[in-house]
């Protein structure tokens, strides 16, 4: 039996999925475009094996959380979580990334 995981998608939603995801869908998720997290939508922990290819090298490990935070929010986040972002990456102080949009702090964070 395959393990199913959730994932928070880039409008909000979550979605349950069979492991290993498809192709596509891995992608996104390394890319941070896709978050997992638990069926209530709580950040989830664990990071099992999520891209399996049979005739290729191991399967690659999900990316773990960075310290942080890091990790990219979805896109229809509030402007404070890209604020925070923004500031734990270390692109802006808090109060110089109040003075930009949303849309300009996630195209920092692109």
């Amino acid at each position: 039996m395959a393990e199913t995981i959730h994932l928070r998608g880039e409008g909000g939603h979550i979605f349950a999925m069979d492991l290993p995801l498809p192709e596509g869908i891995a992608e996104r998720y390394e890319r941070g475009l896709l978050v997992r997290v638990d069926p209530d939508g709580a950040p989830s922990r664990p990071t099992p094996t999520l891209v399996a290819d049979p005739d290729g090298p191991p399967a690659t490990p999900a990316p773990e959380p960075v310290p942080g935070g890091q990790n990219r929010p979805a896109v229809n986040a509030p402007k404070a979580e890209w604020i925070a972002c923004v500031v734990a990456r270390g692109l802006l102080s808090a109060e110089d990334a109040e003075n930009y949009t949303k849309a300009d702090l996630i195209d920092m964070v692109s």
